[in-house]
C-alpha cells in the first residue's frame, strides 16, 4: 500500500508506513484508527477535514495523507488530527471516549463489552448531572460521535426540552433516548444521509419542497431557526449549547 504526504505535514510518518499492509480500520465515535503492519493513523476530522475515495490522479489542494493502491486513493484533507500512534496511545484514545451508538453493545466480544460498560457509565453520569441534556449529548467522554445534528432532532422527536437537567430525566426517556439514537445513526450510516424525519413528515406526505441544505436530508428543527414547526407551526428557535447552535420547538419540547 502507498502511504504518501503530498502535504508533507505527514512526511516522516507516511514513510514509516509505505509499502505495508493495510490491515483493517475501525472508528470508535469520530476517531478514525487505521492499522497498518508497520503502525496505526489516528484520524480525527474535527469540523472541516474530508478524507475522499476518488480515483488514482494527481493530488489535488492540501492532502495531508494519501493511502492508495494501483487505482484508488484515500486523500485526507484538513483533519484536527492526523497522528501515528502505539497500541498504548490508541487504548488511551479510546478510554477517553463514550459509548458509540454505532459500535455493538456487548455481545462478548472485547470491543462490545467495553462498549457496554460505556453505555452503563454514560447513562449513570446522566442521571447524576445538572447539565441540560443537550449538553450532555455533546460531550463525547460521554456519547462517541453524537453531533449537533443528532442530539437536536432525538430531543426534538422525543419532546424533550434541551435545557432540562441530565437528573431530571427518567430511566425511560434516558432509554428513548439512547435507542433513537441507535436507530438514527444507524440509519444514516447505511444511507449515506441524515434524515430524521418519521413518514408523516416527509415532504411527500406533507406536500411542502424538500429541505436544501449542505447537510442533505430532511431533519424537524436544526438549522430551521424561525421557521414554522412541522408538527405544530410554531417558528423554531435557537441558541448556543455546548459550544454549538442548537434548535428546538417551544411547543413540542415541553417535556
Amino acid at each position: 500500500m502507498s502511504v504518501v504526504s503530498p502535504q508533507g505535514r505527514f512526511a516522516t510518518e507516511a514513510s514509516l508506513l509505505d509499502g505495508s499492509v493495510l490491515t483493517d480500520a475501525e472508528a470508535w465515535g469520530k476517531h478514525l484508527f487505521v492499522h497498518f503492519t508497520a503502525g496505526t493513523v489516528h484520524i480525527h476530522l474535527g469540523l472541516i477535514g474530508t478524507l475522499q475515495f476518488e480515483p488514482l490522479a494527481v493530488p489535488r489542494g492540501q492532502v495531508r495523507l494519501r493511502i492508495a493502491d494501483d487505482t484508488v486513493a484515500a486523500d485526507l484533507r484538513g483533519p484536527q488530527r492526523c497522528a501515528l500512534v502505539t497500541p498504548v496511545e490508541e487504548d488511551a484514545a479510546v478510554a477517553k471516549l463514550g459509548v458509540d451508538p454505532l459500535r455493538v453493545v456487548g455481545g462478548g466480544t472485547p470491543a462490545g463489552e467495553l462498549n457496554a460498560r460505556k453505555l452503563e457509565t454514560a447513562l449513570a453520569k446522566t442521571r447524576r448531572s445538572s447539565k441540560p441534556v443537550g449538553a450532555l449529548l455533546m460531550d463525547q467522554a460521554l456519547y462517541a460521535g453524537v453531533g449537533s445534528i443528532y442530539r437536536t432532532e432525538v430531543l426534538f422527536r422525543l419532546g424533550i426540552d434541551p435545557t432540562r437537567p441530565g437528573k431530571s430525566l427518567t430511566t425511560a426517556e434516558l432509554d428513548d433516548i439512547w435507542s433513537d439514537m441507535v436507530d438514527l445513526m444507524t440509519y444514516g450510516e447505511v444511507a449515506g444521509r441524515i434524515d430524521t424525519v418519521r413518514p408523516e413528515h416527509t415532504p411527500e406526505a406533507m406536500g411542502r419542497p424538500p429541505r436544501k441544505d449542505d447537510h442533505g436530508g430532511e431533519v424537524y428543527v436544526y438549522r430551521r431557526a424561525g421557521l414554522p414547526c412541522l408538527v405544530c407551526g410554531t417558528p423554531v428557535e435557537t441558541g448556543e449549547m455546548a459550544g454549538r447552535k442548537i434548535y428546538w420547538c417551544p411547543v413540542c419540547q415541553r417535556g
